[in-house]
This record gives structure tokens, C-alpha cells and sequence, in this order.
């Protein structure tokens, strides 16, 4: 499906009616552009007088040195690398509503997540909560689901992801050999898991705009 951005605004805004607070979960596969619709919903819904702020699945990635510990590094990205828990007490704390809940970011161009690097007001009515794994049917992901007021699943065709995700990394200036490393190691599997063992979503969009 395509929608515009103004369509899909609209529509979390008739779902959360009266709620003082309603989490969105942006999912879908590495690539799709989850992110840059999360931001872009964030300051559509702030054009529109509301109070929207965006939390990065990507900020709960484990440290690199646990992730050599546990000979993982290589599958950086990868559903076993995050630190789930961490992620869903986050969600918990945000549900709660009563004070300011500090939540870390992934810096991808140092490659490590920075501690307390956005801050979630009280009053902040709609959070764009984003990242691959949101809608996952594998533990201990899939218990993610209830944590969520509304969903959408971005996914592009193989092709879309496959350019993305090769500019990307020759924007962050890796050699080939290591672009092809990332890309049919560990991006293009992890998306194709993801496209494949995904809840339904609320809404599924392939393009928007």
C-alpha cells in the first residue's frame, strides 16, 4: 500500500482519539526507511499542535565488546544482538507517563549507542517507537507487541532495500568487499527474517511519500 504522510498522521490520529498518551511501533526490515518516517511523523504531528517524539529501537544495540565477547560482532543488527529487556523496560517507563524518561541513541557513525541522549517528556502525547524487530514472532521480541497502541510495517521490494543499503554503507565509506560483507551476511538476511516472521501490522505500507 502507499499513503501519504498526511493520510498516515491522520490515521494515528483518529486511533488515538482522546489518549494522553499512544505508542507507535514502526517496523519493518533494515532499510525500509522506518526512521526517516518516524521523524518525518514526529514533526508532521508537531505541525498539527501536537507533542511527538521519536524512540530508536537502534539505541538498545549491545556494546561492541560484549558482542566480540559472545562472537557476535559480525552480526551486528542482528535480532540477538539487542538488548531486548533494556528496550522493553524503556517502553514501560514511557507507557507510565509520570516523569521525563531519558533514552539512549545509536550513533552509526562511531557504531555505539550514547546513554541518555533523548529525553521523553511527561506530557508528550504520541511516541514514534522504531527499529526492525518491533513485530518480530520470535522471543523474546513478539512480547513487544502489547506494548503498542498502533503498528505499521514498512517494506519495500528486495531491490529498494538492496540500493539503500549499499548507499549507506558506501556513504559511511566502506571498501566493497566490506559492503558486500554487510550487506549479504547480515542486512539482506535479517530483513528477509523480518518480512517473513513479522506479526500483521495495523497498517502495511510498501512506499510513502
Amino acid at each position: 500500500m502507499t499513503m501519504t504522510l498526511d493520510a498516515i498522521a491522520g490515521e494515528i490520529l483518529a486511533r488515538a482519539s482522546d489518549s494522553a498518551r499512544f505508542i507507535i511501533g514502526i517496523a519493518g526490515p533494515p532499510g525500509a526507511g522506518k526512521s526517516t518516517l518516524a521523524d518525518a511523523l514526529r514533526d508532521e504531528l508537531t505541525r498539527r499542535g501536537e507533542k511527538a517524539e521519536v524512540l530508536p529501537m537502534d539505541g538498545f544495540h549491545m556494546d561492541n565488546g560484549i558482542l566480540q565477547h559472545r562472537g557476535l560482532f559480525a552480526r551486528k543488527g542482528a535480532p540477538e544482538t539487542f538488548d531486548v529487556r533494556g528496550f522493553s523496560d524503556i517502553l514501560a517507563a514511557v507507557r507510565r507517563a509520570d516523569q521525563e524518561v531519558l533514552v539512549p541513541v545509536f550513533d552509526r557513525s562511531r557504531e555505539i549507542a550514547i546513554a541518555s541522549a533523548r529525553a521523553i517528556a511527561a506530557d508528550t502525547r504520541f511516541i514514534l517507537a522504531e527499529g526492525n524487530y518491533l513485530l518480530l514472532n520470535e522471543e523474546p521480541w513478539a512480547r513487544l507487541k502489547a506494548s503498542f497502541d498502533f503498528t505499521i510495517f514498512v517494506g519495500p521490494s528486495f531491490e529498494v532495500l538492496e540500493q539503500r543499503l549499499r548507499d549507506r554503507w558506501v556513504g559511511y565509506g566502506l571498501d566493497e568487499a566490506a559492503i558486500l560483507a554487510k550487506l549479504y551476511d547480515n542486512d539482506l538476511p535479517n530483513g528477509k527474517r523480518v518480512v517473513q516472521h513479522s506479526a500483521a501490522a495495523g497498517l502495511s505500507l510498501d512506499i510513502w511519500h
